[in-house]
């Protein structure tokens, strides 16, 4: 387009097309490269699924949690703003596995956790029954239960920009079993040339800018820089000082290369305010949270699932608790049973482990049926496997100091029947003795348990077996009978301390001296153990073992 001419003014006016050729250099910081071509695989986007727990027998009232699962994008923030509004301010703790992502998104969620005084815990979801992903499947909608599962640790991350999510936690919590990660941020810088369109107006000889618009790009490569800038080493400082979390975090974020990852064990996290707690995910999700007083927030009642759709509802969940013909339903308030058990793993016979199952609750009649079983078995020391949500603290006290003064060895892990349930109607051990196995996942001891566990020789809690402690009354007897049991004092200053349940990590049982050393259950009972030297006290042949293993093999 030509200029034209006012002719009775001095000004020149024109528009005309300039073709400027300019690059813009945009930086972005992530935990990984941002270019499609250079950016790794972090999986599937962050999925934000409001979960209750189908642990048997919590209902009624159970936990209920938010799972977030997935990497960082830039639209994640969103997804869990849309997830809260459908809770109506309800406090549901968050559940987080991710590998990370982008890092404006997780200080974004950080500060939307924060907001919404959420806590938080890094572990896995396992949903059952209808799943997020399936068909005709839809979110919670606030009212009744859409999605059940069970919340768990084991092999659960939190890398990269994840822990600045993690961060905005009111309760921020990882345990032994999770994974946390830090370490430098990848800034990539794209450049792009841009061409624009501009109008001008000349006054007086001299072009005057009046518009530009960019009429094109094009993508003109990018580079990748593994040095914080100030500015985002300061952002980074600022936020995580908000969040109430030291700067050793960020110090061990700028030192570990960006090619690795640098896992903070749960002391350095505690150190670093980082967690709250050396508590794992369990403080937040397991079923026996409801049953303290006051109930937290994210247990919610609901008389016979009201508001799930049949269709909905784990198969587990959807009929009457009713077990099969011969067995008996397991109750959270059964009182301790204690049976006899021969291990039934094909690789010890003939020569197999044996050992006292203890299950249930203690009571003060508790002692007094260890020490009816201890009479028959003719002065055998066998270890004790315990399982137990608690109960007596003096039935705990005594069961203890017989423990001890038969001097015996104790494990915290759970049972599996293969012959039969001894609480089943009918069932009767061959030779007065079950066959079955050790299992450590699902063994608790919890409440005045652990007191009871103090009495063994050798005490022994594995990786995937739980143990709590709080205060159970009895102070001064509780300190007198750990001072007999030559426990640290540690151990009964923690008790007296904690006036909810609070979960025992392997490394503070060690130092609290309740545990004698980091193994699991099977040190005691385990299939291999009756062919070392010395052969454990534990250990038999038994007749009908032997002749099956001489008799010959049948066509």
């Amino acid at each position: 387009m030509g200029p034209w001419h006012r002719l009775n003014g001095q000004t020149w006016w024109a528009l005309g097309l300039i073709c400027l050729v300019s690059f813009c250099v945009m930086g972005d910081a992530a935990f990984a490269a941002n270019t499609k071509k250079s950016m790794p695989d972090l999986g599937p986007p962050m999925r934000f699924v409001v979960v209750r727990s189908n642990a048997p027998g919590c209902e009624p009232t159970c936990p209920e949690w938010i799972s977030a699962e997935g990497s960082i994008e830039a639209g994640t923030p969103a997804l869990l703003r849309r997830t809260l509004k459908t809770l109506r301010d309800r406090k549901l703790p968050v559940v987080v596995d991710s590998p990370g992502g982008n890092v404006e998104a997780a200080l974004a969620l950080g500060r939307l956790i924060r907001k919404n005084k959420l806590d938080i815990a890094v572990g896995k979801t396992r949903v059952t029954g209808c799943q997020p992903v399936a068909k005709g499947c839809k979110e919670n909608d606030g009212e009744g239960p859409r999605y059940f599962g069970n919340a768990y640790a084991s092999g659960a991350i939190c890398n990269s920009a994840c822990p600045l999510m993690f961060a905005g936690g009111i309760r921020r919590v990882v345990g032994q079993l999770a994974y946390l990660g830090v370490h430098q941020i990848t800034t990539t810088y794209i450049r792009t040339k841009l061409r624009y369109r501009t109008t001008y107006r000349v006054v007086k000889g001299k072009k005057k800018i009046i518009d530009k618009k960019v009429i094109s790009r094009k993508n003109a490569g990018s580079y990748k820089t593994y040095e914080m800038s100030k500015a985002l080493e300061k952002k980074l400082a600022a936020y995580l000082k908000e969040m109430g979390v030291g700067p050793g975090v960020l110090e061990t974020m700028k030192s570990t290369p960006a090619s690795g990852i640098q896992q903070l064990v749960p002391y350095d996290m505690f150190q670093t305010k980082l967690v709250t707690s050396l508590d794992a995910l369990d403080l937040l999700t397991a079923p026996t949270i409801c049953k303290v007083d006051p109930v937290p927030t994210n247990c919610r009642e609901i008389p016979a699932n009201k508001g799930a759709k049949p269709a909905d509802v784990p198969a587990a969940e959807a009929k009457p608790d009713v077990p099969p013909s011969g067995e008996t339903a397991p109750k959270e308030d059964a009182e301790m049973r204690f049976a006899l058990v021969r291990g039934s793993n094909p690789l010890c016979n003939p020569d197999c482990p044996e050992w006292i199952s203890a299950e249930g609750t203690i009571t003060a009649g508790t002692p007094d049926r260890l020490r009816q079983l201890l009479d028959t078995v003719g002065g055998r020391r066998l270890p004790v496997v315990i399982s137990s949500p608690g109960g007596d603290v003096l039935g705990a006290i005594a069961a203890g100091r017989l423990i001890r003064e038969h001097k015996l060895d104790v494990a915290v892990a759970r049972t599996d029947f293969v012959d039969c349930d001894p609480g089943a109607v009918g069932c009767v051990a061959k030779d007065g003795i079950h066959a079955g196995l050790t299992i450590d996942s699902g063994g608790e001891c919890n409440s005045a348990c652990p007191i009871m566990i103090a009495g063994g020789v050798r005490r022994l809690v594995g990786p995937s077996a739980r143990l709590s402690i709080q205060s159970v009354g009895q102070a001064q007897k509780v300190e007198a009978y750990l001072d007999e049991m030559a426990i640290g004092r540690d151990l009964f200053t923690a008790i007296q301390r904690n006036s909810v349940r609070h979960q025992l990590e392997p490394d503070m049982m060690l130092k609290n001296g309740l545990t004698t050393g980091p193994q699991s259950v099977d040190e005691l009972t385990g299939a291999t153990i009756c062919r070392s030297a010395p052969k454990p006290d534990n250990c038999r042949v038994t007749p009908s073992a032997n002749a099956e293993a001489a008799a010959p093999p049948k066509l």
